[in-house]
């Protein structure tokens, strides 16, 4: 990932190193330089960078797949870049914890912000981190020793160490995270933070809900969004499409099963009372794809027609991962949710495919193109054996979260088509289960599921405007968010609708009177 950097300066451990907070107390801090910063208990300092901003506008150039576009940030205060690199002894690692710190004291909220990672990147070094600066955060974030790829595995995995920087990937890093960087802002400012916030989405909401069954004091308020849990699963049964084409014989094109999401959605665009090109519960459409059989499909120039064979392969798809004996293994994407993310013939969802290859079958030839049946079953527990205890995320005892007055929230796409939301759905159910039931549950953990949203945004669906503000007013005023603000807008920002975003397990439904792109005629029920 690339960043800006305009000055480095790395002092060895045995060099006398300059606090960043020698002003006096209620003055401006204006010294940017390395620091002595305190190891976390099993890590060692290895070095610490200073790097000085002057603010601005500062654009990050485009970074795909994360950053398509270049990012511009206005109005950016003066801030200060602390890069501590992390070790721990005997494995062989070398992490980096970056914290963006305002360098006016009083730009600086008090608060403290960890931003999370995506796919195989455990943290972003660039504009989330200034952006959050810009709010008013230090903000900080880890590479967990893995580098900045989010794509690319080949460069750590198949390594001795690769089993302590997979150790750091799923959750040894993230404590360091918040321990370093807490201690920089204490020692930066000369007072400690007021409160401590996790951001993340995908990957970056795996990390949170680790951090909250985990290190339950890290963080005061946790923001996770599609959260990546279940890893030792769903990234084995993200492959299921391919499986299905592999036994079906049959590989439709994208053309072909875009039109089963547009039949599916037109049948149950209504269900919640009003027609706005939505499915609100995937979970209550059972279109049959099958009705498709025959129609002509225009693809590229060229007329298709929905074959029986095509039908069937997406029914199978639609239905889930299952055992050669018909057990459900795991969850697929709803219905409605995009067939591009992990469902095209000959290309697997790449978090997917490099999980097996590199992991459970440590063998970068692997081709998960050619599962079939039984050797996919195979494959799942195989992956689950190995790696639950590791990177399953999953534990469904929030006690220690919820005794420390930590509060999670939480919120995913219903047309998620990466990560399916039933398995977010399905973690929330087991803590209910533990933890006496969805009304004590919400009490410290909330979850929000959004209509005809893809993956951490995007899609059709009113879009989360300010859930991180909602996070903040209940850790700090202790108004728990009933809904979450959701909003259509263009791509110029005029917004054409209004949607509240409803507790789970509560759906919005259309009162039937009044405007439908209106929040206000919408109740959760």
């Amino acid at each position: 990932m690339r960043r800006l950097i305009l000055l480095a300066a790395v002092l060895p451990l045995a060099a006398v190193l300059v606090p960043g907070a020698s002003a006096a107390p209620g003055a401006p801090a204006t010294t940017c330089a390395a620091m002595p910063v305190s190891a976390p208990p099993g890590a060692q300092v290895e070095a610490v960078t200073a790097t000085a901003h002057e603010g601005g506008t500062v654009t990050f150039p485009a970074a795909p797949p994360l950053h398509p576009a270049p990012t511009t940030l206005t109005d950016v205060p003066a801030w200060c870049d602390v890069t501590v690199t992390l070790t721990h002894p005997g494995a062989g690692d070398h992490v980096a914890v970056k914290i963006s710190l305002p360098r006016d004291r009083a730009k600086w909220s008090g608060r403290f912000q960890a931003t999370g990672g995506s796919a195989y990147l455990a943290g972003d070094f660039g504009s989330p981190l200034v952006a959050a600066v810009k709010d008013g955060y230090v903000a900080a974030a880890t590479d967990a020793g893995v580098g900045s790829d989010p794509l690319d595995v080949s460069g750590w995995a198949l390594k001795p160490e690769t089993p302590a920087l997979l150790e750091d990937f799923s959750s040894r890093s993230l404590h360091d995270l918040a321990v370093v960087g807490k201690d920089v802002a204490n020692r930066f400012y000369g007072k400690p933070v007021s409160y401590a916030y996790w951001n993340g989405c995908s990957t970056g909401g795996r990390q949170g809900y680790v951090e909250a069954q985990d290190y339950p004091k890290d963080f005061q308020g946790i923001l996770a969004d599609a959260p990546a849990i279940n890893w030792d699963r769903f990234a084995v049964a993200s492959l299921w499409p391919q499986v299905v084409f592999n036994e079906e014989k049959t590989q439709p094109t994208q053309c072909e099963l875009e039109a089963f999401n547009t039949a599916a959605v037109a049948a149950c665009d209504t269900l919640d009372g009003v027609k706005d090109g939505v499915i609100g519960n995937p979970q209550a459409c059972h279109w049959d794809p099958r009705k498709l059989i025959g129609t002509k499909v225009l693809c590229e120039g060229k007329e298709l027609t929905i074959s029986a064979a095509t039908a069937e392969v997406v029914r199978k798809i639609w239905a889930g991962p299952v055992s050669p004996s018909g057990q459900q293994l795991w969850y697929e994407s709803n219905i409605g949710a995009p067939f591009s993310g992990h469902a095209q013939a000959g290309m697997p969802f790449f978090v997917a495919d490099s999980w097996v290859k590199y992991f459970v079958k440590q063998d970068p030839t692997f081709d998960t193109t050619k599962l079939t049946y039984s050797s996919f079953a195979q494959l799942f527990r195989e992956s689950q054996q190995k790696f639950h205890d590791i990177i399953g995320s999953d534990d469904p005892d929030l006690s220690a979260f919820a005794h420390a007055g930590g509060k999670l929230l939480s919120w995913q796409g219903q047309s998620d088509e990466l990560v399916p939301t039933q398995g977010t759905a399905d973690y929330r159910e087991r803590v209910n289960r533990l933890m006496g039931g969805n009304s004590r549950v919400d009490q410290f953990y909330r979850l929000f599921l959004a209509p005809g949203v893809t993956h951490c945004g995007g899609g059709p669906g009113a879009q989360p405007t300010d859930a991180l503000g909602a996070l903040v007013k209940w850790v700090e005023h202790g108004q728990a968010p009933d809904t979450l603000a959701a909003a259509v807008k263009t791509t110029d920002g005029t917004t054409l609708a209004t949607r509240n975003l409803c507790r789970y397990p509560k759906l919005a439904h259309y009162t039937g009177h009044g405007n439908p792109a209106s929040a206000a005629n919408y109740r959760c029920s």
